[in-house]
């Protein structure tokens, strides 16, 4: 036990920059349920192209998917390379922050979620979904914000720049996430593209801030 606690406590003076994900972390965590129990909508996001979009359960895989890349994408850049961490906790919580701030002082709601047609272990895992995310809090998606924070980091990286089946994969990646968003009518069209817009108006700036060196 010792020896974790110093293995643990040497990783982290180290690699101090591990804090400000795990702070980060813990805020968006208490504000996200706090707003989720506080905020009732007085804007209802809706585009013509939500109705042209069908349901369908298949969508809960990608979009389960990000919760493996909000925790994995921090992660493997802190342990591989500390301009990339740091340019994409700016990009991802600086994102989420802003989000969070627009959900306080324009909340967001959705009245897209029709009944879910069928009976099947996708469709049950859509009414868990349900049950916990409420349509509210919806426009930026941070979703998708810091879906895209983390494909644009692992696109630029000089760690994949001779790895194009990486950088080809993550784009497919960032596109099922905001494609499992749209189908599961968790999100309206101007959700995914106001969460995407985000992260990229945020990416010159953080490689402002931190040069990525050759």
């Amino acid at each position: 036990m010792n020896q974790t606690k110093s293995g643990l406590a040497g990783f982290l003076h180290r690699r101090p920059e591990t804090w400000i994900a795990v702070g980060y972390f813990a805020f968006y965590l208490l504000s996200f349920f706090a707003l989720e129990r506080i905020t009732e909508p007085r804007f209802i996001i809706h585009s013509p192209l939500d109705d042209l979009i069908p349901f369908c359960e298949w969508g809960i895989i990608p979009y389960a998917s990000w919760y493996l890349l909000l925790v994995g994408g921090p992660v493997f850049f802190l342990l591989k390379d500390k301009g990339d961490y740091l340019r994409l906790c700016f990009i991802m919580f600086v994102g989420m922050t802003i989000c969070l701030a627009l959900y306080v002082v324009l909340p967001t709601g959705l009245e897209l979620r029709q009944p879910i047609p069928r009976d099947n272990l996708l469709c049950k895992a859509v009414e868990l979904l349900r049950s916990i995310d409420t349509p509210t809090n919806v426009c930026p998606s941070i979703h998708v914000s810091s879906t895209v924070a983390v494909g644009i980091v692992t696109v630029r990286s000089r760690l994949f720049a001779r790895r194009t089946w990486v950088k080809v994969l993550m784009t497919l990646e960032c596109l099922a996430v905001c494609w499992g968003t749209l189908v599961l009518q968790q999100h309206s069209v101007w959700d995914v593209a106001a969460g995407a817009a985000l992260s990229f108006a945020l990416m010159p700036i953080a490689w402002k801030l931190w040069p990525q060196t050759e």
